[in-house]
């Protein structure tokens, strides 16, 4: 495996902000993850593995250690009954998977198209978007455990990944442990697709025949290609890290008063329930109501002229005037209604 040195990331990332990385690897194979650990724990370096580089704000700095890309490809899927298994490489695009699954038939992540990265990143973060997330089709996982001395490969079923919203073992408890390497996923062979969503079920409101599960993926495109959600080139609406903040989830308490603050303003917050005791809230609309517009610009930062969530590179933007921005939202957030609004990307080398 060829290690390269002082590679520039900005080109790797979606939002193409960074530093280098002082050592680069690219992984085409599971060995050569383990040579890459290898390298790293010999000489002591910091490990940083890297998958589509849709999710990450990487330093001006950039990375001291040793940047591993995964680019482990192959898809194979197996029909049993009424399921199919997919096993998926984790450098594999993940709209290429989601692609391949709607073409043969299979629901369970159409609503899930257009994400961009790689099939690796999504047990990570367990990446959700109107109305599925990829908790409700992963059946295992299969990682490197760097905590071994051998680099000891083992599956992790669904349970062990301790999904939740947003959030796994790969990225609270156990983060840095696991290298993930392949991902299967259970889809079910229907035609029929999931409409939880209140964007979808507008959108289709009007139709007299039956949906389809590609149906369901177009429309999916088109809503965000139109809240600037798709990655499109020459477009700095797409130049970003996706949706940037997480939507909070409150408690009872925590959700009266920040309806209480709303009330005093005249505004009435949407939310939804998630569980009997807490309350989810739109993080996009906490930022327009604490002042930051879409279109929005900071210094050489900005806010997609499409989407509140989304903070961008229109062009010349540093590392540091996006987190300049982020700190700018999160504190006039928690100023105006009493919410801590959580990032949702990685940040590297900070």
């Amino acid at each position: 495996m060829t290690i390269r040195e002082n590679v520039a990331l900005a080109p790797l990332t979606t939002l193409q902000v960074g530093g280098p990385a002082r050592y680069f690897a690219e992984a085409h194979h599971e060995e050569e993850v383990r040579e890459a650990v290898d390298f790293a724990k010999t000489r002591n370096l910091p490990l940083f593995v890297l998958g589509g580089g849709s999710n990450l704000v990487v330093s001006d700095s950039g990375w001291p250690g040793l940047v591993l890309r995964i680019a482990i490809g192959g898809l194979i899927s197996e029909s049993s009954g009424n399921a199919v298994l997919f096993t998926v490489g984790a450098g594999y695009d993940w709209d290429g998977f989601v692609t391949q699954a709607v073409a043969q038939t299979c629901a369970g992540v159409e609503c899930l198209s257009g994400i961009p990265g790689s099939v690796g990143g999504t047990p990570v973060q367990n990446v959700g978007a109107y109305g599925q997330e990829v908790a409700e089709t992963i059946e295992s996982v299969r990682a490197l455990d760097t905590r071994t001395n051998e680099g000891r490969i083992v599956t992790l079923p669904r349970p062990a990944c301790g999904f939740r919203y947003r959030s796994s073992i790969f990225n609270n408890e156990e983060r840095g442990r696991y290298i993930i390497l392949r991902v299967n996923y259970r889809l079910r062979r229907s035609d029929t697709p999931t409409l939880r969503y209140a964007d979808l079920q507008k959108h289709f409101s009007d139709l007299r025949t039956p949906l389809s599960l590609s149906a369901v993926r177009e429309a999916v495109l088109q809503i965000r290609r139109a809240k600037g959600m798709l990655l499109v080139p020459g477009d700095s609406d797409s130049r970003s890290a996706g949706s940037f903040f997480k939507n909070p989830v409150l408690t009872a308490a925590q959700f009266q008063d920040l309806a209480t603050r709303a009330t005093s303003k005249g505004l009435e917050i949407p939310s939804y329930p998630t569980l009997d005791t807490q309350h989810k809230v739109s993080a996009a609309w906490l930022v327009e109501h604490s002042g930051f517009a879409k279109g929005f610009r900071l210094g050489a930062a900005g806010i997609s002229t499409k989407h509140a969530l989304a903070l961008i590179n229109p062009g010349s933007a540093l590392a540091r005037d996006i987190v300049q921005l982020k700190d700018a939202i999160q504190q006039r957030v928690q100023s105006e209604w009493g919410v801590v609004l959580d990032a949702e990307p990685v940040f590297v080398g900070f």
